[in-house]
């Protein structure tokens, strides 16, 4: 069974096309798991609408709690850090890591930031080795295969690799960099442009990014399928 962390950073609660003023990235991230789940309803999903019920912000506590070693924490440091340990169960958990977000202001939006700074800890996502001083990061989620795809919606145009506005994108690179850093490296992204320029244009992109979830979601289940029987002990018969 494959489980999924589908996380939701929009401000905007509705969805685009039925509810005023509904969000174009919630779309995106609710057809990625109702496809998931039609073509493999044995598989499990843990939903966290962080736009709407935000993570805490990192404070002091936390960062004397987090930097301070297990055996020596005192209650109110656990307390602190409780959030932050549900969160890190979960992303744990997850083989796919769906991240429906807008586009806010070249970056992502202040909730998914404090999800990204409450699930990047030491010794829970991240150790380190000092006897390699020169990069001494080790990334413990990369202990299985995870994916994660980053499905979003931007109100201009042109922020692709390559295109006009791309060095003013700091959304999907930011958050391929802290994924990558605790160990999540298979990054898979979708964009739905033009919500500001509306029109043909923006339906266009409507229907060729619903389009690349369905086949996103394809790719993904053989490959995570795939990567199961890899994994499966000899004497376990693969499915007829």
């Amino acid at each position: 069974m494959t489980h999924l962390l589908h996380l939701d950073a929009s401000a905007r609660p509705g969805l685009a096309g039925k509810d005023e003023h509904g969000s174009y990235s919630r779309n995106l991230s609710q057809r990625f798991v109702s496809q998931w789940l039609a073509r493999r309803p044995q598989d499990s999903v843990t939903y966290r609408d962080i736009g709407q019920n935000p993570p805490s912000f990192v404070s002091h506590d936390w960062i004397a709690s987090a930097f301070t070693p297990d055996e020596r924490r005192e209650p109110w440091m656990l307390e602190a850090l409780a959030e932050s340990d549900t969160l890190v169960d979960e992303l744990v958990a997850a083989d796919v890591l769906v991240i429906g977000t807008p586009l806010y202001n070249f970056g992502m939006p202040a909730a998914l930031k404090a999800w990204i700074d409450q699930v990047v800890r030491l010794n829970r996502t991240v150790g380190m080795d000092a006897s390699n001083p020169l990069d001494p990061y080790v990334p413990m989620l990369a202990d299985r295969e995870r994916h994660a795809v980053i499905l979003t919606a931007r109100g201009g145009v042109g922020f692709n690799p390559g295109e006009a506005m791309a060095h003013m994108n700091h959304l999907e690179p930011n958050l391929a960099t802290a994924l990558g850093f605790i160990g999540i490296t298979r990054i898979h992204q979708i964009a739905i442009e033009g919500q500001e320029i509306g029109g043909e244009l923006l339906a266009n992109s409507v229907a060729e990014a619903l389009h690349r979830v369905d086949a996103l979601v394809d790719a993904l289940q053989a490959t995570v399928g795939a990567a199961r029987l890899k994994g499966r002990p000899q004497t376990e018969s693969a499915p007829a």
